[in-house]
């Protein structure tokens, strides 16, 4: 497995502090180790992508550093500035996980403005009215993420949405608890060369903003062609 962190050429130079930072970082499960010993130290504001083929243990370090699986003991983990697993309600809080199976998925058979809604009845005071949104209600959520890609409308079902929308209307919710840390699994689940450059793009933009973006894909060969450098951190994952 290897984590990469994509900047561009034009981007301003990387902020120094980290949000992430890890010495020695594994987990075993049943069957054995699962992933690891992992070293990091991710800058806040970047954006980091994390590479290994199916199996590697991505989705599982993903969840590691947004504090929902528990690591080895011995592993040595600070996050957003809190140890982990002692802090892990607080990264919790302050974190947010798109595209793991099970975690984020939304209902296909409502529309985007009950999608949005729901979110944000969730986060909302309990004496607080939450009312359906209209479509420039859902297109003040989206905008942040989307860009200037068309909006979804707020009567449009989930199910007409194309994979990419899907995922970014994923990441807008996310991005309505404000986290300081966005997690994004197996983005070249994306199909269409279009939609995961405009998804690209989206993080690129959202962690400009300050927030630190972890991305996990099976490899980093198309990242390549739509004109990104790398900075390498090749990091080993025994077997």
């Amino acid at each position: 497995m290897s984590i990469l962190t994509p900047t561009r050429t034009n981007t301003p130079s990387a902020p120094t502090s980290s949000a992430v930072k890890a010495a020695q970082l594994q987990l075993d499960g049943k069957r054995g180790r699962i992933y690891g010993p992992v070293d990091l130290d991710l800058a806040t504001g970047s954006l980091n992508l994390i590479t290994g083929k199916a199996g590697s243990g991505r989705t599982s370090l993903l969840l590691t550093l947004v504090g929902r699986m528990k690591p080895n003991r011995g592993s040595d983990l600070v996050v957003l500035g809190r140890p982990l697993p002692a802090h892990a309600s607080s990264v919790q809080h302050r974190s947010a996980a798109v595209g793991v199976h099970g975690l984020d998925d939304l209902d296909e058979e409502v529309t985007v403005g009950a999608s949005v809604r729901e979110r944000e009845a969730w986060l909302a005071p309990w004496y607080q009215i939450v009312r359906n949104p209209s479509d420039a209600h859902v297109a003040e959520v989206c905008t942040p993420v989307f860009g200037d890609s068309p909006k979804p409308r707020a009567k449009e079902f989930v199910h007409e949405l194309d994979e990419a929308d899907n995922l970014l209307l994923r990441i807008a919710l996310a991005m309505l608890n404000e986290p300081e840390l966005l997690v994004v699994d197996d983005i070249d689940s994306l199909h269409d060369t279009d939609g995961r450059r405009r998804v690209w793009q989206s993080l690129h933009t959202i962690s400009s903003s300050g927030v630190t973006v972890i991305v996990a894909a099976s490899s980093a060969t198309e990242l390549g062609r739509l004109g990104w450098e790398f900075l390498p951190n090749h990091i080993p994952m025994p077997h």
